[in-house]
C-alpha cells in the first residue's frame, strides 16, 4: 500500500532520492506522469500503469485521445540508481514546479510528487468540515 508523506530535495541534475518504503511497493521500475487537476506528478507501478492504459484504450477514440496525449506524451519510466535516486525529466519538473524542496506522498494506488510550496497550499485548504463532508458521501 502506498502511504506516507516524505520531504526531500531535488538536486541540480534533477535527481530525487525516492523514499525506500514507496520504492519497495512500486517495484524496480515505475512510471512518472503529469498529475490530473493539480500541478503535481503521479507515480505508478508498472502494473497500475498498465491498468490505466487499458482503461484509456477501452474508451472511444473521441474520448480517449485527450487522455492519451496528456498521460502518455510526457510520461517516462524510471529506475532508481543504487542510491535510490530517480531522474525527473525537465519537462515534468517544470509542469510540477519542482525546483528544490519537494514532498512525495503515498496516495493508495499511486504516489504524488509535489513542490513543497504547492503541497503546503493544498494542505492549508483542507479543513475538518471538508473531510467530514467527503466521508459522509462515502458512508463513514
Amino acid at each position: 500500500m502506498l502511504i506516507g508523506e516524505y520531504s526531500y530535495s531535488i538536486d541540480v541534475k534533477g535527481r530525487l532520492n525516492f523514499p525506500v518504503k514507496l520504492r519497495e511497493d512500486l517495484g524496480d521500475r515505475f512510471v512518472i506522469a503529469k498529475g490530473l487537476g493539480d500541478n503535481c506528478l503521479f507515480v505508478y507501478s508498472l502494473d497500475e500503469w498498465q491498468n490505466i492504459e487499458q482503461k484509456i484504450k477501452s474508451l472511444p477514440l473521441s474520448k480517449a485521445r485527450h487522455l492519451q496525449r496528456f498521460f502518455f506524451a510526457s510520461a517516462c519510466e524510471v529506475e532508481p540508481d543504487k542510491q535510490g535516486r530517480i531522474v525527473i525529466p525537465a519537462n515534468l519538473r517544470e509542469y510540477g514546479a519542482l525546483e528544490k524542496d519537494v514532498m512525495v506522498i503515498g496516495a493508495s494506488t499511486h504516489c504524488e510528487i509535489w513542490s513543497k510550496e504547492n503541497w503546503d497550499s493544498i494542505c492549508s485548504e483542507l479543513d475538518s468540515n471538508t473531510i467530514a463532508a467527503a466521508m459522509d458521501e462515502l458512508g463513514f
